[in-house]
């Protein structure tokens, strides 16, 4: 490698505009929004050309990240299809089964700052394998309740586990990932979520209430497959991006203390942008819970759907989602960010109208492009939000902002049907019934601006690099002392990494 010269990577790196961004006053940053707004139009390959840029380790980083946020899904999930086999099974009505659902949410903020904090300081590997131990006791346990009381601890402590993987997967799968390629590798990363639900939805059928043990086999199932997670998390080594890093700690003598200064720094110069990126977070948030948990409802009780019509529909509309991620997240790489995410959501407004008065079964193709334009604007999010976040502490900031927006918009559906019975129609014998498809495009629309108000103001990074070359924090932190030594430790270190991972691979 050639001698580091730190001032001049930065110098051509697309990564000067997080300087600019930090020492541009109030007035200035605004009046750039709009110019910064217009599509970069930067060149890119076709789809197949840039998943041909991903070497082995890259490709086995995706995919172990891959299957853990989609296995991350199906645990979610569980509870959600067996609702009415658990109120049954405890003695207990749908709101208080539900409970199970909001403990998850409330807790994975928990879950997200304590395996983030963990996983930038003593790396991916390590907190990524203890997240999927602790899911496959917690499946178990929850497999195995007899009360309630049981029930929501499980359910509880599962939520902790589940807050952690989040900003872990995306470090794995994005930290070393070809800079043209990291668009569509964010959003086929995101739509392992639908992914997961699409297979929780296949094997509660298969497994629920088919033998004499009713829910419980959907449970113990969910708790096998991350045995085969850790299984392939052991065989791969840490990312390169975080073995660098690493080194940089080592070579300034006190590894413990480093990283506790760099957050300090990180707090002080970034306060404002970690905010940023909740409130950013709670907006998407609120648009996959604002279109997708009354949709069921509103299929079954406004508009008369059987349940496998209301779960076919379901079905294309994940498909709709997985497509718009994967599509989308590629062309934020050519258009930006902000760009597309903004576009995703204008178009989706005006998707708002067939998605929620269709009463037909034709609504299953507004109900594709709908998820398409939604999970659209999710599959940038990974990327996007890894661009944005200090690079010392991208899988605390990465998890926490998604876990703390997930947190603000659990409360969706009681909004929503809150505001639904201002909107009755007329029962169907002793079923109420009411217009839920005006209710979603009501909600819809007013989070749609939202979004829209964040991303033209917000931030964005895009081609940013994410080695300590470029790591102005880390640089305060470290005043150059052994920088130098210790970036070409950090090859050395990547070098035999490499090594170690093609033999275990």
């Amino acid at each position: 490698m050639a001698p580091y010269d730190k001032d001049k990577m930065r110098d051509d790196s697309p990564s000067d505009n997080v300087m600019r961004d930090s020492h541009m006053g109030l007035g200035r940053y605004l009046a750039t929004r709009l110019p910064t707004l217009k599509p970069p139009m930067a060149k890119a390959p076709n789809p197949f050309k840039l998943l041909a840029m991903l070497n082995l380790q890259q490709w086995l980083f995706f995919l172990v990240a891959f299957f853990a946020w989609s296995w991350d899904a199906f645990d979610f999930f569980t509870v959600s299809l067996t609702v009415t086999q658990l109120s049954k099974e405890f003695d207990k009505k749908t709101t208080q089964i539900t409970w199970g659902i909001t403990l998850v949410l409330m807790f994975r903020s928990v879950g997200a700052v304590i395996f983030g904090i963990a996983a930038d300081r003593y790396g991916r590997k390590w907190p990524f394998i203890v997240n999927n131990i602790l899911f496959i006791i917690l499946e178990l346990g929850t497999g195995f309740c007899n009360t309630y009381e049981q029930f929501l601890a499980c359910r509880a402590l599962f939520g902790i586990a589940m807050g952690g993987l989040y900003g872990n997967a995306a470090a794995t799968a994005l930290e070393d990932c070809p800079e043209q390629a990291r668009g569509i590798i964010s959003g086929m990363l995101q739509q392992g979520y639908a992914f997961g639900y699409l297979l929780a939805t296949v094997f509660a059928r298969a497994l629920v209430d088919t033998t004499s043990h009713g829910w419980r086999p959907l449970f113990w199932f969910g708790a096998c497959p991350p045995v085969l997670i850790i299984i392939f998390r052991l065989c791969l080594p840490e990312t390169k991006s975080y073995i660098e890093r690493d080194a940089v700690r080592k070579a300034n003598g006190n590894v413990a203390g480093t990283f506790v200064a760099e957050g300090r720094v990180a707090i002080k110069k970034h306060w404002l942008l970690l905010t940023y990126l909740v409130l950013l977070m709670a907006g998407f948030n609120f648009m996959s819970h604002g279109s997708q948990d009354l949709y069921p409802q509103m299929l079954e009780n406004q508009f008369g759907f059987s349940k496998n019509a209301g779960t076919v529909t379901q079905v294309v509309a994940n498909l709709g989602a997985m497509t718009g991620g994967t599509v989308i997240g590629y062309s934020s790489q050519i258009f930006g960010r902000r760009f597309s995410i903004i576009v995703m959501c204008i178009v989706g407004g005006v998707l708002l109208y067939p998605y929620g008065f269709t009463a037909n079964k034709r609504i299953i193709a507004a109900a594709f492009f709908e998820q398409f334009c939604v999970q659209g604007a999710w599959g940038v999010i990974p990327i996007h939000l890894m661009e944005l976040s200090p690079g010392s502490f991208r899988t605390f900031v990465v998890g926490t902002s998604y876990q703390l927006g997930n947190l603000v918009s659990s409360a969706s559906s009681t909004i929503e049907s809150t505001i639904g019975e201002r909107f009755p129609l007329p029962p169907k014998g002793t079923t109420k019934r009411y217009q839920y498809g005006k209710v979603i495009a009501i909600f819809m629309a007013c989070v749609y601006v939202y979004v829209i108000v964040l991303a033209f103001f917000g931030p964005e990074y895009r081609g940013r690099k994410f080695d300590v070359a470029h790591d102005e924090d880390l640089d305060d932190v470290t005043g150059h002392r052994g920088l130098t030594g210790a970036h070409r430790d950090g090859e050395k270190q990547r070098d035999s990494s490499d090594a170690e991972g093609n033999q275990k691979v």
